[in-house]
């Protein structure tokens, strides 16, 4: 949400005439006594609230004038809606619990094909979900926001790689909130043929992250590196073709999926090789402080000096830690001139910038941090508070 001088959380209040509430105001102590049947009959009330006006307690009948007329009136609303038990029951409680941690019931976008590493994150998120592989990043989002899955992990940083650039720019093109994150420890494993040995591959397929998490074991064996869109596709062509001297960098479940030999386990350069997922919904939740939260928001500067040390100082004024900063030039306006000369113009991007802080929503530092960055921002959306993903 885009907030500008406002407050950052906002909620609408519905007035009563829109619940089906009529004004209730007038004549309290003879309310339902005094209406005639006609009225009754209209009414759009339920029948529980009619009771509650009318029918005496069992040890209270007071004697009222045209109490009788009333009765009548009554059982004629009985009657009217004697199918009321045939019409949808309220929620309760217990029909509002979150669903199960294992995800039995969710079905969750990822980008790429099974036995890709987000699919790997998506089942450590939610166990026994139903993964629903996408050809894309912005299918995943898309797939969410059309009602098709309930949720959507994608990759957003690599320890190693750095930040997925794309997934930046999609979070601020679409709506969707970030209700969770997933830190993957990733292991790469060089696939074959079974059979093949490894100093027979003259070529090795994977994406251009992964292969480049591999380099000093792939140029030892002097491999010719070969892109594809994502690790478990390369498994997939090389077991479709058949062909000997190819290989792939992808995850064990590829090669158990594709029926291929892990011909050498480990081949990352960097043993700490950490990808860091989000996961995305069309509601947000609930932010609370009984674990460890993160919030991320995103947000714009007016022109001035100092004015992204101001925006940073909001934050280590009141004792939040920072555990990600990225910017990303705004689509919009990319490029600017500072002034009219032809020579030696300066010339600029206006940033986006991302932030992730270790605070829940729910706590007043947060609450006031982000009040006190809205006197610099001209644009501030907050993404999601989720709580926080810790690597053992």
């Amino acid at each position: 949400m885009a907030v500008k001088g406002g407050s950052i959380w906002s909620c609408a209040k519905t007035p009563y005439s829109h619940q089906g509430i009529s004004d209730l105001r007038s004549n309290r102590s003879g309310l339902g006594l005094n209406l005639s049947l006609r009225k009754w009959e209209c009414c759009s009330l339920g029948v529980s609230l009619a009771h509650k006006a009318i029918t005496p307690v069992e040890d209270e009948k007071p004697n009222l004038p045209g109490m009788e007329s009333a009765a009548g009136a009554i059982q004629r609303v009985e009657g009217f809606h004697k199918d009321m038990n045939l019409l949808p029951k309220p929620l309760t409680a217990a029909d509002i619990l979150p669903s199960p941690d294992d995800g039995s019931k969710v079905r969750v976008a990822y980008q790429g094909l099974p036995g890709a590493y987000s699919e790997a994150a998506a089942l450590k998120a939610y166990p026994k979900c139903e993964t629903v592989p996408c050809d894309q990043f912005e299918a995943a989002f898309k797939a969410v926001e059309l009602w098709l899955v309930d949720k959507a992990v994608l990759p957003i940083e690599n320890s190693v790689g750095g930040s997925i650039h794309r997934n930046y720019d999609l979070l601020l093109r679409h709506r969707l909130h970030i209700v969770g994150e997933v830190q993957l420890l990733v292991n790469h494993c060089l696939l074959g043929l079974p059979g093949v040995r490894k100093e027979e591959l003259k070529r090795v397929l994977s994406h251009p992250q992964a292969l480049a998490q591999c380099e000093m074991t792939l140029s030892s064996l002097g491999i010719i590196r070969v892109n594809t869109d994502d690790t478990a596709l390369a498994a997939q062509m090389v077991a479709s073709t058949g062909l000997k001297d190819a290989g792939a960098v992808a995850s064990s479940r590829a090669a158990e999926i594709y029926g291929l030999q892990i011909l050498a386990d480990k081949v990352q350069d960097d043993d700490d090789n950490i990808t860091r997922f989000l996961i995305l919904a069309r509601e947000p939740i609930m932010p609370g402080t009984e674990r460890q939260y993160k919030t991320s928001v995103v947000f714009t500067l007016e022109e001035g000096h100092g004015v992204l040390f101001k925006a940073l100082a909001v934050f280590a004024l009141r004792g939040i830690t920072l555990t990600k900063i990225e910017s990303r030039p705004q689509k919009q306006r990319p490029l600017r001139v500072v002034d009219d000369s032809n020579e030696g113009s300066a010339k600029y991007f206006d940033y986006l910038f991302y932030i992730d802080f270790e605070a829940s929503m729910a706590d007043p530092r947060a609450q006031n941090a982000l009040g006190h960055l809205q006197e610099f921002a001209s644009f501030l959306r907050v993404l999601g508070c989720y709580p926080m993903d810790i690597i053992p």
